[in-house]
């Protein structure tokens, strides 16, 4: 990866993401205890989804090699170190790109990690997936924490059957989401969870760039964001709008979704921006 003179730095390219899923239906507080919700994992991975079982097949592979240079920025420290870098945000230009699929497997495969715990967090407020793609109903969530005082962040963590995965809903929907977005609330939130646990990484599915504005008030508070462009579907045009709002986030990087080839490379077409 190369700066301009400007130092500015180019996205980074994570990888390929070889498929995409339909839509279809630890660290809390001590001193309460999350939420358990079990998932069926056997319907996920005939979804092709990832999970613990992960294996070699080409998404865990994929998402092997996605992982790592966001894990490498995460826990960078010194000079190196990037405020909130263990914020991952993931986003499209588009909506139908797959970066809820990309979302969730990047979760899935940071969960898998030794001495690593996972929040994802649905924070696509206006059509959250995140649940129904993992096959439970919709809960209170982010919304709900942000519009009430009294409510904490781990009344509404939902813990899983996946070791070192827990999930933050979406919650209810609110016609002042991005307002809420970009409150201070929001900012002390993710202030909380980005230092309260040294060996957590939060994963959060935003909005599509181009069509809501709330991804514009979540990307801005963001250590990392990723990216998710549709293979030989989304437009140059949309693609260079999106990183074009937000150009002034400093670790950007891109996943091709839905391909089964990339040039240059014979297998994952893993590479950087010169």
């Amino acid at each position: 990866m190369s700066s301009k003179d400007s130092g500015k730095q180019e996205p980074t390219i994570l990888g390929v993401a070889e498929a995409s899923v339909p839509y279809v239906a630890q660290g809390a507080d001590a001193a309460r205890s999350p939420q358990y919700r079990a998932l069926n994992l056997a319907r996920l991975a005939e979804q092709g989804m990832l999970t613990q079982e992960g294996g070699r097949s080409s998404v865990a592979e994929d998402f092997r090699i996605i992982k790592r240079p966001l894990l490498r920025q995460a826990r960078a420290s010194g000079a190196e170190a990037i405020r909130h870098g263990n914020l991952i945000v993931v986003t499209s230009a588009m909506p139908g790109e797959g970066k809820t699929y990309c979302a969730i497997n990047l979760a899935m495969s940071i969960a898998m990690e030794m001495d690593i715990t996972v929040l994802l967090v649905d924070a696509d407020v206006a059509r959250p997936s995140v649940l129904k793609v993992l096959g439970l109903p919709p809960e209170p969530g982010l919304m709900d924490v942000l519009l009430d005082p009294q409510l904490a962040m781990a009344d509404v963590i939902l813990k899983t059957n996946v070791a070192n995965l827990s999930i933050l809903p979406a919650g209810r929907s609110n016609k002042h989401a991005t307002e809420l977005l970009a409150s201070r609330a929001m900012s002390r939130l993710l202030a909380e969870i980005a230092s309260r646990y040294g060996d957590r990484i939060v994963i959060f599915d935003s909005p599509p760039l181009l069509i809501t504005s709330e991804a514009h008030a979540l990307v801005g508070q963001m250590g990392q964001v990723v990216m998710v462009v549709e293979a030989e579907t989304t437009t140059q045009h949309a693609v260079k709008e999106a990183l074009r709002q937000i150009e002034s986030c400093e670790h950007i990087h891109l996943i091709y979704n839905k391909t089964k080839s990339f040039p240059g490379n014979d297998y994952y077409g893993y590479g950087y921006y010169d």
